[in-house]
C-alpha cells in the first residue's frame, strides 16, 4: 500500500474518532472520560458548554475526514487539547491528587496527549507524531505494571491473556521507542497500526456491542480512542510521502 494512501486512510480514522466523539457528547450529555479532569466536573452542569463542545469535536472531525481545511482544523484542536493537558491535567495530577508519582494515575492525561499529537501530526508537525510515541510508551509500561489486572478486559475466548498483555506491552514500549529515536519509524508506525486495528475490532467493537448504548459511554470513548490512535500512527507511517496542508 503506498505511504500517501497510509495518511489518507490515517486521517479518516482519526477525524471519524474525533467526530463520533463529538457526537457522543451530545448524546450522552457528557464529556468524554479523559477529555476533561475530574476536579472539573463543574462543567457537566452546563449543558450548552457540552452541546457546543460535542458539536465542535463533531465539526472538525468532519472537517478533518472531508479534507475542508484539514491543516488548519487538525492544529487548532491540536493546540486545544494540548492546552488542556498543559493547563487542566498538570496542574490537576500534581496538586489534586496525592499519587501524583503514582504512574497509571496519569493514564487519561496521556490518552488527552496522544489525541493532541494526532491532530499536530495531520497538521504536518512531526514532532505531533513524537508525542504520540511518548504516550505510546506509557502504555506498553502500564501493560506490565497493571497487567493482571487488565486480563478482564480481554475478551474470554482468549487463551494465555497474561502472555498476550505483556506481548502486546513490548509491542507498545518498543513501536513507540523506534518512532522516537527514528528507528524504521514509518515500518514502527505501520504495525503499530495494524495492532491498534486489531484491538479494536476484537476487542472494544464486541464491548460497544455488549451493553445498551445508553449504558456504555466509556466503552464507546474507548473504542474510538483506539480508532484515533490506529489513524494517528498510518498517519506517521505514511508522513514522509505526503504533508496534509
Amino acid at each position: 500500500m503506498p505511504l500517501v494512501n497510509l495518511s489518507v486512510i490515517g486521517r479518516i480514522f482519526y477525524g471519524i474518532a474525533i467526530g463520533a466523539m463529538g457526537l457522543s457528547t451530545i448524546y450522552y450529555r457528557d464529556f468524554p472520560y479523559m477529555l476533561i479532569p475530574p476536579h472539573h466536573n463543574w462543567m457537566n452542569d452546563h449543558v450548552l458548554l457540552i452541546y457546543l463542545s460535542g458539536a465542535l469535536l463533531f465539526l472538525a472531525g468532519l472537517g478533518i475526514v472531508l479534507k475542508k481545511k484539514p491543516g488548519t482544523v487538525s492544529r487548532l484542536l491540536g493546540i486545544l487539547l494540548l492546552l488542556i493537558f498543559c493547563f487542566y491535567y498538570i496542574p490537576y495530577e500534581l496538586t489534586a491528587s496525592s499519587r501524583y508519582m503514582h504512574f497509571g494515575q496519569w493514564e487519561n492525561a496521556a490518552k488527552e496527549l496522544a489525541l493532541a499529537g494526532g491532530a499536530l501530526a495531520i497538521a504536518g508537525y512531526n514532532w505531533g507524531g513524537v508525542l504520540l510515541a511518548s504516550t505510546i510508551v506509557s502504555f506498553g509500561i502500564d501493560h506490565f505494571l497493571y497487567g493482571r489486572d487488565a486480563t478482564g478486559y480481554m475478551p474470554s475466548w482468549i487463551p494465555g491473556k497474561i502472555f498476550w498483555i505483556y506481548f502486546t506491552g513490548t509491542a507498545l514500549f518498543c513501536s513507540g521507542i523506534a518512532i522516537m529515536l527514528k528507528i524504521r519509524p514509518r515500518l514502527a508506525a505501520f504495525l503499530l497500526g495494524m495492532m491498534i486495528f486489531i484491538f479494536f475490532i476484537i476487542v472494544h467493537i464486541p464491548k460497544v456491542f455488549a451493553a445498551p448504548l445508553n449504558a456504555n459511554e466509556g466503552e464507546v470513548t474507548s473504542a474510538l480512542l483506539a480508532l484515533a490512535y490506529c489513524g494517528i500512527a498510518l498517519v506517521i507511517a505514511g508522513q514522509k510521502a505526503k504533508k496534509i496542508k
